[in-house]
């Protein structure tokens, strides 16, 4: 993953009269390149029926928990077993030695969370330190209460990029959050 944010999609967050497709497509037209699909309580037919949207959105799709067909990689959850075809794939990291480890196991990218006080999570963390985020052995986004407020900051820390889902998910204008963000980690 080469890109600087990565929004991570949660359906059950978006506001009544919106769908997870019209968040996709303001994001995309905001200028986002890369989402991670979650949804994975969803059967994996339908995940592909959301990828294949965020595709003909101009997105690359990252599938999160287990592949789904045409995406262009999968996100694990800390602790599980690797692929086992050969895909690009990245872990969710939740300390710097995970994320060493992940690097050792041949990841891509990881996750490091939680970087904030997150609305998604609450009573999730407490928050890591700025030192888990600095000279990272691989491509590292932090996660976990991210907002256009603090995005630059965590850049600053060390992270690749960032990785936002509920700043997004929840805005009543998606693509106003997804432009913001940009602006403070496109550098």
């Amino acid at each position: 993953m080469s890109r600087r944010l990565v929004v991570l999609t949660d359906r059950t967050l978006v506001p009544a009269g919106r769908s997870l497709r019209d968040v996709l497509g303001a994001a995309a037209d905001a200028g986002l390149t890369t989402v991670l699909l979650r949804e994975v309580d969803l059967p994996d037919d339908e995940r592909a029926k959301i990828a294949d949207h965020a595709r003909s959105c101009g997105l690359e799709v990252i599938a999160a928990h287990r592949p789904v067909a045409g995406c262009a990689g999968v996100h694990l959850p800390a602790g599980a077993a690797l692929p086992e075809v050969a895909t690009r794939w990245g872990r969710s990291c939740h300390s710097r030695a995970d994320a060493v480890a992940a690097a050792a196991d041949g990841a891509w990218w990881a996750t490091l969370s939680p970087y904030a006080v997150t609305e998604s999570k609450p009573g999730y963390g407490p928050p890591l330190p700025a030192s888990a985020f600095a000279a990272p052995p691989l491509p590292v986004y932090a996660l976990g209460g991210i907002t256009p407020q603090n995005a630059a900051l965590a850049r600053d820390a060390g992270a690749y990029g960032v990785a936002v889902m509920g700043a997004v998910m929840r805005a009543d204008d998606p693509g106003a959050v997804v432009a913001a963000l940009l602006r403070e980690v496109v550098r």
